[in-house]
C-alpha cells in the first residue's frame, strides 16, 4: 500500500501467498470468500476431454465498473488478441471488483485460479514494491508529462523486477491525478489536518506516516468510506475524481481541492506461466495489441477524470482553486515526509533514481517565471 490511498473498490483483504513475493505486509484473511472464488474459478477452468482442441484460456480481474470505458477497452483487447491468435487465445475479463479486491486479485493469481488482472499501485505493490516508485511522491511530479517521463524510464527496470516475480506486464496506463474531498472547505494542509481522514486499514506504514505529518488518519476498509462520510467517522478522502463520481463520494464529501496530489498508476499484468502457453510466434503482436489497449485507457481515464469534476459540479461539488504560492505550502508539507518515504513505502534504489529523473525533468521543463 502507499501514501497516496486510492479509493478503488477494495474488499476483503487477504494474506499474499509466496508466490507473489512482495513486502509481506500483514492483511487480514477472507478464507471463506477466497476459497469458494478460487474453487468456483478453477472448477469453471477444468481440463478439456481428451483430444479436444482447447484454445489458451486467460481469465483477467479487474476493478473497472462493466459500463466503463475502461472495462470496453479491456474488451477490445480480448477482440485483438482472439484476432491476432486466429481464436486460440480466449480472454475472460471479470469486472466490478466481482473477484475482490485487488489484494484478493493477487491472491488469486498466486494459486492460478486467475491469470491476469488490471491493477493499481495498490495491487501491484503486493507483487513488486519498486512500483510504489511511479506514483507514491506526494506533490512530487509537476504535470501528467513528468508522470509519463518517470515512467519511461523506470517502467523497463520495473518489468525485469515483476518478471521475477513471475508477472508479465502486458501494457502501464494511468488515471490523471488524486484530489482530496471532504465535508466541509479544505484549502490548506493545516485544514485537512483538523479532519479526520480516510487511511487504509491494516497498514501500518502508512498510518506511521500520516501521523507523523500531523494528519489525523481513520483506517477504514474502502467499503466503510461512503458510510463513514454519512456517520461523521471520516470527513476528507483522497480519490480520484472519476471514482468519486462512480461511488457519489462527492454527496456526501461536497468539497474537493484542486491540488495535483499524486497520479493513479497501474497496469495489466499476466503470470508468465500463462503467457508462455500462448505460442512464442504470436506474443510480440499480441504486446502490440496490448501497447494500443493501454493508451485507450490513459487517454480516457485523464479526460474522464476532468470530465467527472464538470459532472459533480452540476451536482453541488465546490471546487477549491490552488494558487501557485498556496501549492508551494502544500508541496512543503510533502516533501516534509520524503525522508519515511524513502526506503519505508518505497525502496531507496527506485526512490533515489524516481528524484534523480523528476529533477531531470524539472530542469529540461522549467515552470514558467523560473
Amino acid at each position: 500500500m502507499n501514501w497516496i490511498p486510492y479509493c478503488l473498490v477494495e474488499r476483503n483483504r487477504l494474506v499474499k501467498p509466496p508466490a507473489a513475493g512482495g513486502k509481506g505486509r500483514a492483511l487480514r484473511r477472507s478464507a471463506l470468500g477466497f476459497a469458494l472464488a478460487a474453487i468456483g474459478l478453477t472448477l469453471s477452468g477444468a481440463a478439456p476431454s481428451a483430444g479436444a482442441a482447447e484454445p489458451v484460456k486467460i481469465k483477467l480481474a479487474t476493478l473497472a465498473p462493466t459500463g466503463s470505458s475502461f472495462f470496453k477497452s479491456l474488451q477490445n483487447l480480448r477482440e485483438a488478441w482472439k484476432k491476432a491468435s486466429n481464436g486460440s487465445v480466449d480472454v475472460i475479463i471479470y469486472g466490478d471488483g466481482k473477484l475482490g479486491g485487488e489484494t484478493d486479485t493477487v491472491g488469486l493469481m498466486g494459486v492460478n485460479s486467475i491469470q491476469a488482472a488490471m491493477l493499481t499501485v495498490v495491487g501491484l505493490g503486493e507483487i513488486e514494491p519498486g512500483v510504489e516508485g511511479l506514483q507514491s511522491i506526494p506533490m512530487g511530479f509537476r504535470d501528467l508529462d513528468a508522470v509519463d517521463y518517470v515512467g519511461q524510464k523506470l517502467q523497463p527496470l520495473l518489468e525485469a523486477k515483476l518478471l521475477k516475480k513471475g508477472f508479465v506486464v502486458l501494457f502501464w496506463s494511468d488515471a490523471g491525478w488524486v484530489r482530496f474531498f471532504s465535508k466541509q472547505p479544505v484549502t490548506t494542509p493545516e485544514d485537512l489536518k483538523k479532519l479526520k481522514l480516510f487511511a487504509w486499514a491494516g497498514n501500518a506504514d502508512t498510518l506511521s506516516l500520516y501521523k507523523s505529518a500531523g494528519f489525523n488518519p481513520v483506517p477504514l476498509e474502502t467499503a466503510d468510506i461512503v458510510p463513514g462520510l454519512q456517520t461523521g467517522l471520516i470527513e476528507a478522502v483522497p480519490t480520484p475524481p472519476v471514482f468519486a463520481l462512480a461511488t457519489q463520494i462527492d454527496t456526501r464529501a461536497p468539497y474537493m481541492l484542486e491540488l495535483n496530489w499524486g497520479p493513479l498508476v497501474g497496469a495489466v499484468v499476466i503470470r508468465k506461466p500463462a503467457w508462455d502457453r500462448i505460442p512464442e510466434a504470436i506474443r510480440t503482436e499480441l504486446l502490440k495489441s496490448a501497447a494500443v489497449v493501454g493508451g485507450e485507457i490513459k487517454a480516457a481515464g485523464r479526460k474522464e477524470s476532468d470530465d467527472a469534476v464538470k459532472a459533480m459540479e452540476k451536482r453541488g461539488l465546490k471546487v477549491t482553486p490552488v494558487p501557485a504560492e498556496l501549492a508551494e505550502t502544500w508541496r512543503k508539507a510533502a516533501e516534509a515526509v520524503y525522508p519515511q518515504i524513502r526506503g519505508k513505502i518505497i525502496p531507496v534504489d527506485i526512490y533515489d533514481q524516481a528524484m534523480a529523473l523528476i529533477k531531470e525533468y524539472d530542469a529540461a521543463h522549467p515552470a514558467p517565471g523560473k
